[in-house]
């Protein structure tokens, strides 16, 4: 049983990383909307042409970036999904959201999510899914691929230009780092649910951005289900 004392202490960090992570939302929303370069008017073909797939004549490391924000909602997905039982705010809209405006809809769970060390009931279809270690090891190939063509076919000089002067281009390249270094402040309920005690993995997946996690995805344990107590069957 904890303390009083360790019980404040716990509420007091769960409210300042509420508050931390509204602010972050509050800080991009402003940056994105306000300072980031101006629209361009290409901007508009571009992004239709990217999502219908016809990339001839765009910047190689543009299409690797696209696509890789398409990867890492699923991602998060195979996080959020089984955090998502023990919270009275549904996961799966915040994981749709993240497929259109990234970061801008993962923020918000973030931020009113509690902390879940404890995995409660039968999984479901969809949990079985995004737990499983095939669809880890998938996405950690689509992720490699595209990086790997994105660093080889990509011209960097024209993508810095872009990034500098194109407001999508600049505000999901910084859409892509932010939701690469929120990843830490899931794992550690993720791996409490599965019993995985070791915080030299939790640090090494912590620094390594985007395959750090994709690596823990591959390997990590399966999830160990709790009986619901009393209290939460009665008020289900």
């Amino acid at each position: 049983m904890l303390t009083y004392q360790q019980m404040y202490s716990l509420s007091r960090i769960y409210m300042v990383k509420r508050i931390v992570f509204g602010l972050i939302w509050v800080a991009f929303g402003t940056y994105a909307f306000l300072y980031a370069p101006t629209d361009q008017p290409e901007t508009n073909t571009l992004i239709q042409n990217l999502i219908a797939g016809h990339i001839e004549g765009i910047n190689p490391a543009i299409v690797a970036l696209f696509n890789i924000m398409g990867v890492i909602p699923g991602i998060y997905a195979c996080l959020l999904f089984a955090d998502g039982r023990g919270q009275k705010i549904p996961a799966w809209i915040f994981v749709i959201l993240s497929f259109f405006i990234g970061a801008f809809g993962l923020l918000p769970y973030l931020a009113l999510r509690k902390p879940n060390p404890t995995f409660i009931g039968k999984q479901n279809w969809l949990i079985k899914v995004f737990d499983s270690k095939l669809t880890g090891i998938l996405l950690a190939i689509a992720a490699a691929y595209l990086v790997a063509y994105g660093v080889w076919k990509g011209d960097w000089i024209d993508f810095i230009h872009q990034f500098q002067t194109n407001r999508f281009i600049h505000v999901m390249s910084l859409d892509f780092c932010l939701l690469c270094l929120l990843f830490p402040w899931l794992l550690s309920d993720d791996m409490q649910r599965r019993g995985m005690e070791n915080n030299q993995t939790y640090m090494l997946v912590s620094v390594v951005p985007l395959f750090g996690v994709l690596s823990y995805l591959c390997m990590r344990s399966p999830l160990i289900s709790s009986e619901p107590s009393q209290n939460q069957t009665l008020a289900s």
